[in-house]
């Protein structure tokens, strides 16, 4: 063999153990997908609160708590009434393979980023942001809907319903030469106008106050979300009430709300779920309105900020035409919406007349709500076919390709999402 062809062999086999003592690196696993979740946050309106079939909460101890007994504190975390029935588990939403209700009712743009104890009335459970993280762990999160605004440190949904029910419950039991107060002073009997439910100042604090919050929530989100893909529907909110009564509920025994004492009238008003002075009504539509604007605006000014941000403006004011509270003379029935509802002590019996009582047995009623608010907190929300045409807002918003749409139904119950 030729000294040439030595040197090639040897070298060919340096070459080949070379190769064969090299470790080939191969391709890594492909990470498992994380399974797709829409997610709500905010306050009573997409938490439930009206819906029923109520589940545990896990408090900011990390303790599940079922229902706890009426006369338990209303801090009580299961008392956020994240219900089976909200809007989030009945809405259509394709793609979803999870779904979490972190809303609590009565919750307030400090609980986003605040647990919610932190302040006056708050529930005990964590900031709404750490219980999203927490989700973000173990979830690809695809879809948000937040209702926030309605309740703030400016004012609260229950405090003006409670205003004006009040009002006309007073009017209706009591003259205007008797004393008549609640746990909280005197109350007083004449409808409700606008600067009573918000004043222009209130609704602007309480704009800035709700942009702060989802401006956290929007910066935690491109933090944690696993693919960086994700919509955020910011749902305004819908009256409970009509913008007049339907004419049965006008006048009982030839008296109107406009009298001097009305019993008769107040009472089949509270039995229809409608306790509420009719000029009152088109004050309550004008602060619906106004918190439009105020979700509406947080959407825009934040959509500037975060000009890649996937955001859905979702007006629902008209959700509920045609089958509001009072809105027909069978109400409660086939309203899409809870009536007012009291206990006379906190036992779970809700009072669904008022006739026969008197100024005390009214008083003594009112005060139950005002003592135990958990006995009461269900008042004027959506209940469960509320919820289900609200799902159907949801899901169009869900697969809109604008940046604004309004839920409306008509007459026959048709929703439609444009």
């Amino acid at each position: 063999m030729s000294r040439f062809r030595r040197t090639t062999l040897a070298a060919a086999l340096t070459i080949a153990t070379a190769a064969l003592s090299t470790t080939v690196a191969l391709p890594a696993p492909a990470s498992a997908a994380l399974p797709t979740a829409a997610v709500a946050l905010g306050d009573s309106f997409v938490s439930g609160e009206g819906a029923g079939a109520y589940t545990s909460v896990v408090d900011a101890n990390g303790v599940a708590q079922g229902f706890p007994g009426w006369t338990a504190p209303n801090s009580n975390a299961y008392f956020c009434h994240r219900s089976a029935n909200a809007s989030l588990h009945q809405a259509a939403l394709p793609g979803i393979q999870a779904r979490f209700n972190l809303a609590c009712s009565g919750g307030q743009p400090h609980d986003i980023a605040t647990a919610s104890a932190a302040r006056a009335k708050g529930r005990t459970v964590a900031a709404q942001l750490d219980q999203l993280r927490a989700v973000a762990q173990t979830n690809d999160i695809d879809l948000v809907l937040l209702g926030l605004g309605s309740n703030n440190s400016s004012f609260t949904f229950g405090n003006v319903a409670e205003t004006c029910a009040n009002r006309f419950i007073a009017d209706a039991w009591t003259g205007w030469w008797e004393f008549w107060a609640y746990l909280n002073g005197p109350v007083e009997q004449k409808p409700c106008s606008d600067a009573d439910l918000a004043t222009a100042a209130q609704l602007s604090a309480a704009t800035a106050e709700t942009t702060a919050a989802v401006r956290q929530l929007l910066t935690t989100l491109d933090q944690v979300d696993a693919d960086g893909q994700h919509r955020i529907v910011f749902q305004d909110y819908t009256n409970p009430l009509p913008l007049d009564l339907d004419p049965t509920f006008h006048s009982e025994d030839s008296r109107d709300d406009t009298r001097d004492k009305f019993r008769a009238l107040g009472a089949e008003r509270y039995a229809a779920g409608c306790p509420i002075h009719r000029a009152s009504l088109l004050p309550g539509h004008h602060f619906s309105q106004n918190l439009g604007t105020l979700v509406k605006s947080t959407r825009d000014t934040l959509a500037a900020e975060f000009p890649a941000a996937d955001l859905v403006y979702l007006n629902v004011q008209r959700a509920f035409d045609g089958a509001r509270l009072c809105e027909s003379p069978a109400s409660p029935s086939g309203a899409l919406a809870t009536p007012i509802r009291l206990q006379d002590d906190p036992n779970g019996t809700f009072v669904t007349s008022l006739d026969g009582k008197d100024k005390i047995a009214i008083q003594r009623i009112a005060n139950t709500c005002v003592t135990y608010f958990q006995t009461c907190q269900e008042s004027w929300h959506p209940n469960a076919t509320g919820h289900r045409v609200l799902g159907q807002c949801l899901a169009g918003a869900a697969a809109t390709s604008a940046r604004a749409v309004a839920c409306v139904r008509a007459g026959n119950g048709t929703i439609t999402v444009s």
